[in-house]
């Protein structure tokens, strides 16, 4: 259920779940005080975040105005795809995990599904990129929710009750979420209005261009900064590269792919971890950074292979 709602881009609707999760395998931990290898396998694949429909970046796209909310699904598929190998390989290196012919299958089709996506999307002229990653999306989700509601009706579930205790329940959690949210917006706008982020910014801007790199970029660069530490902050980063730029925007669709590519490693660590007492991390955070940083740089790749003109 964590995993899924993850996959379903809810952000903290997947955290109660995901601590039950972390409660139940520290029970089987014969050393309370440090993390296992399942709970690190674990934390690693919650921190990388695959992310098959960003409902949340949709709605706040919409919101800021996007023409098209869901063009970014696919740039971000394949960076958080990319994002969650390279996390699950990291650990399976250092955990020397055995690639049994179950798993090895499920890799190999999930690799040649995004690999064909990828390459099928290479082959259409850059105007048609955008309008079938959105059709896609569409298509996808109005699928999921129908088989949610054939789901419910074949379970004899009534959907539209049980759709309202959820969302009394999410209610409560964007509540209490607000004030952070609100924190995090005020100490990005004096960051922005003190002048550090933007001297921090045209300095990396600057060493990129005389690298002979391209620096559109960089505008995406403080919600990348920020990933790792806040989903919140992200978020707010996310908005204001929006408001700033445009929704539509190179800065404002790269900043979305950048918000779905992974999750906030050091905040799930901390929440996770910290609910059942463990203080010896092992190798999490190093498998969570491998991680952001395969998500973030493919978020670029997938950025401009769709959005640069």
């Amino acid at each position: 259920m964590n995993m899924a709602a993850n996959m379903m881009g809810l952000d903290n609707a997947a955290t109660p779940m995901g601590l039950k999760a972390m409660k139940e395998l520290q029970e089987l931990n014969p050393d309370k005080d440090t993390a296992s290898n399942a709970q690190i396998l674990f934390l690693v694949l919650n921190a990388s975040s695959v992310t098959l429909l960003p409902v949340t970046i949709f709605t706040y796209r919409a919101q800021l105005g996007a023409a098209d909310p869901t063009d970014v699904f696919i740039p971000i598929l394949m960076a958080t795809y990319c994002s969650t190998l390279a996390g699950f390989a990291f650990i399976a290196a250092v955990q020397r995990i055995r690639l049994d012919a179950v798993l090895i299958a499920w890799l190999g089709g999930l690799s040649l599904l995004v690999g064909g996506l990828a390459t099928w999307f290479m082959s259409l002229p850059p105007e048609a990129m955008a309008p079938q990653s959105a059709l896609i999306s569409n298509f996808l989700l109005l699928a999921v929710i129908a088989a949610f509601l054939i789901g419910a009706l074949v379970r004899r579930v009534n959907a539209y009750e049980a759709f309202i205790e959820g969302a009394k329940d999410g209610f409560g959690i964007a509540v209490t979420i607000i004030p952070y949210l609100v924190a995090m917006l005020v100490a990005i706008g004096m960051l922005r209005a003190s002048g550090a982020l933007d001297v921090f910014m045209d300095a990396v801007r600057g060493g990129v261009a005389a690298l002979g790199g391209d620096v559109a970029w960089v505008d995406a660069l403080p919600t990348m900064l920020m990933k790792p530490l806040s989903g919140s902050g992200a978020r707010a980063m996310m908005i204001e590269t929006m408001q700033m730029h445009g929704a539509d925007s190179f800065a404002g669709r790269l900043a979305s792919i950048v918000q779905g590519s992974t999750e906030t490693t050091f905040y799930v660590l901390a929440v996770y971890f910290g609910a059942v007492g463990i203080r010896r991390v092992r190798h999490a955070v190093a498998g969570g950074l491998v991680a952001d940083a395969a998500g973030f740089v493919a978020a670029v790749a997938a950025g401009y292979l769709f959005f640069s003109r």
